[in-house]
Parts: C-alpha cells; sequence; structure tokens
C-alpha cells in the first residue's frame, strides 16, 4: 500500500495533486497518477505534480497528466508549485528556479500577507520549427496551413512551448464546440508523433482571445498554461492581436506577453490552495477493473 500527504491546488481550474517529494520519493507515479485523478474513486485532478531537489535549480517539477502518460511543462502547474514551496517554508525567495523536462523556469512571487497571490513565469522561447515540435509537415513551420480532421478543412499553426500545441482560430464560438469529440481525433491524428495539445480560439480584439483546450492524456481542462502561451504566439505571428492578451480560459484569465525582443514568453495568474489530506492507494486497485453502467443508446 502506497500512503502519502498531498495538497491539491488548482491555477484557474487546472488542478492538480501535489506532494513534496524533497526528502521522500514516491513508487510508481505514472499509476498514482491515474489513481488520484480519477474523479470518482480518488482524489479527482487533472494530474499529479511531483515536487523534488534538484542539482542545479531550486526545486525540480515532475509532471504526470490524468492517465499516467509523462508531461513536459504545465505553465499553470508550475505557479503552484511556486506557491506550495512558499507557503509551506520551504523557500523565503520571491524569485525562485524549478527544473522541468522542457528546461529551467524562472518565477517571480507577488506575496500578500505572507502567502502567494500570483506568480509570473518566464516561460522560454516558443518553438515553431516543425521537427523540434514535432510535427510531421514538410515546411520548416506549421502557421495557418490547412489540415484535415473528421472531413473538415482546419487551419492549423503549431507551436511547442516545452510541449507541444495546435492552435486553431475560429469564428464558431468556442464554447459551443463539440470538443469531447473533435479533442481527440487532433491529439492521436499521425501528424503529432508524440501526440498534441490542441486549442480553439476566438479573437475577441487585439488584446482579448478566448479559448478552450483539449490537453494531451488528460482531456479538456478549465484551462492549460502552455496552451494559452502557444495561442498568444500563434495570433501575434499570425498577425491577429498585439503581442500582449489576456486569454480568456474557462477557468479564468491568464496574461501572456510574447516578447520578440528576447524571444520569450511571460505568462502571469493566480495560484490556489484547495484542500490538504492524506491518502493510501491499495496495492490492487486498478480503476479499469471497475466497470460503470452505460446505458443502451
Amino acid at each position: 500500500m502506497t500512503s502519502f500527504d498531498f495538497t491539491k491546488m488548482h491555477g484557474i481550474g487546472n488542478d492538480y495533486v501535489y506532494v513534496d517529494c524533497t526528502k521522500r520519493d514516491i513508487e510508481d507515479p505514472a499509476s498514482v497518477a491515474r489513481f488520484v485523478s480519477d474523479r470518482h474513486f480518488g482524489i479527482g485532478s487533472d494530474g499529479l505534480i511531483l515536487i523534488k531537489n534538484s542539482s542545479t535549480c531550486d526545486f525540480k517539477m515532475d509532471m504526470y497528466n490524468a492517465d499516467g502518460s509523462r508531461g513536459e511543462m504545465c505553465g499553470n502547474g508550475i505557479r503552484c508549485v511556486a506557491k506550495y514551496v512558499y507557503d509551506n517554508h520551504l523557500t523565503d525567495k520571491t524569485e525562485i528556479s524549478v527544473e522541468t523536462l522542457a528546461g529551467v523556469k524562472t518565477l517571480l512571487l507577488t506575496v500578500k500577507d505572507n502567502r502567494v497571490d500570483s506568480v509570473l513565469v518566464d516561460m522560454g522561447r516558443p518553438v515553431l520549427d516543425s521537427r523540434r515540435i514535432p510535427v510531421t509537415f514538410p515546411k520548416d513551420q506549421m502557421v495557418n496551413e490547412p489540415m484535415e480532421v473528421d472531413g473538415n478543412i482546419f487551419r492549423v499553426t503549431c507551436v511547442s512551448m516545452g510541449n507541444p500545441h495546435c492552435v486553431i482560430f475560429t469564428d464558431e464560438d468556442v464554447r459551443a464546440i463539440d470538443l469531447p469529440h473533435i479533442g481527440p481525433l487532433f491529439e492521436n491524428h499521425p501528424t503529432f508523433p508524440q501526440r498534441i495539445n490542441t486549442e480553439f480560439a476566438n479573437i475577441l480584439d487585439r488584446k482579448n482571445i478566448r479559448m478552450r483546450v483539449w490537453e494531451r492524456g488528460s482531456g479538456e481542462t478549465l484551462a492549460c498554461g502552455t496552451g494559452a502561451c502557444a495561442t498568444a504566439v500563434a495570433a501575434a505571428v499570425n498577425g491577429l492581436t498585439d503581442d500582449q492578451v489576456t486569454i480568456h480560459l474557462l477557468g479564468g484569465d491568464l496574461m501572456v506577453h510574447y516578447d520578440r525582443n528576447k524571444d520569450t514568453v511571460l505568462m502571469k495568474g493566480s495560484a490556489t490552495t484547495v484542500f490538504t489530506g492524506h491518502i493510501e492507494i491499495p496495492d490492487s486497485f486498478e480503476k479499469d477493473d471497475v466497470k460503470i453502467y452505460e446505458p443502451k443508446k
């Protein structure tokens, strides 16, 4: 049986289970991620984030999606890491570095009443090179290119923010899109050898974008920090918005600035602690063994 203390946190509704692994690691984190993420039999989350020591940075973030697959980076998740380590007195610094699979990220913490209120993250350089995203596309960049999915032609722009994103700007209100249907078709499309996170976005004006996201390995989430950054970059390179925009997601807003002079993306948003607890996971549990009745159609 595996047992540990945890903290449930979210960045504008993008929720994860956080575990302090600076003194003790967790075995088989992929299975643990599947267990804790289940919203019926577990804690309920978009995934699992482990906070660890780092030999090169202040901390290290290990991220697992709800299906147990490894994630390179999570913009909302890393803001919560900053809040966790400061609020729980693992550091007293208001500028920290965090090691991720997508590289080192620098975070600036805004503190109110001895608690982190919001976090500014330097998300690093956006990648538009098709081979590095990766996408199987003959051109160097996949910017506003036609792509057929489910019998329809979409204009897509692909960006990596440490993890791969496919952004679609549409005149259709994104709130009406059947994302549970179309999202998996994009996620598992052969154009994307490592699967893809998919954003559908409405340009509201030069400074505002409405967005929904389908995250690989987790499904639709209320927010996605890397997805918001990828959408801001895609809008800017297509000439649709200014370089500084507010992204309106189902869970709340993120402020994103694509600094072209430094070729980096800055993201600012909130981080919230929901509750803390202790969980025990039986070795024999496999949620796939649980059969849920589905009425015949």
